[in-house]
């Protein structure tokens, strides 16, 4: 259980952002299987993982199945936020911002104008970065 407790902080953000995992230790290995609902609530994890955990290819297996291939993920607007904040928090490049617009115009008018309590759909990485 060593391993599991070390990982505690990834398992934290799977139920952070609603997966439905299972973990187990197995042959000095953490598996972590189970789905999410969005590619980015996989990314998160694997940031997690990867940002904390140097060791990670020796200590962990992920096996992962995103339910939704679109949108990349939902994102509720809170307070302070802006599209080009969302942008690089998210692609990691704030000049990627018309995009989350653009997958948005069914809601948004203007880019500068989006309001608290707002669940903005984000575009696919692949989509983004294009």
């Amino acid at each position: 259980m060593a391993l599991q407790n070390d990982y505690q902080d990834v398992l934290d953000v799977a139920k952070n952002v609603g997966a439905k995992v299972e973990s187990r230790e197995e042959n000095g290995k953490l598996i972590i299987k189970g789905t999410v609902d969005y590619g980015w609530d996989r990314d998160r994890m694997w940031d997690q993982i990867k940002a904390r955990h140097p060791n990670w290819q020796n200590e962990v297996m992920v096996m992962l199945t995103v339910t939704h291939e679109t949108p990349y993920g939902l994102y509720t607007v809170k307070s302070g936020d802006t599209l080009s904040k969302l942008a690089k928090d998210i692609y990691g490049d704030m000049k990627l911002y018309p995009k989350i617009f653009e997958a948005n115009k069914d809601q948004l008018k203007d880019p500068d104008k989006i309001k608290v309590g707002q669940v903005l759909k984000l575009p696919p990485k692949s989509i983004a970065n294009a």
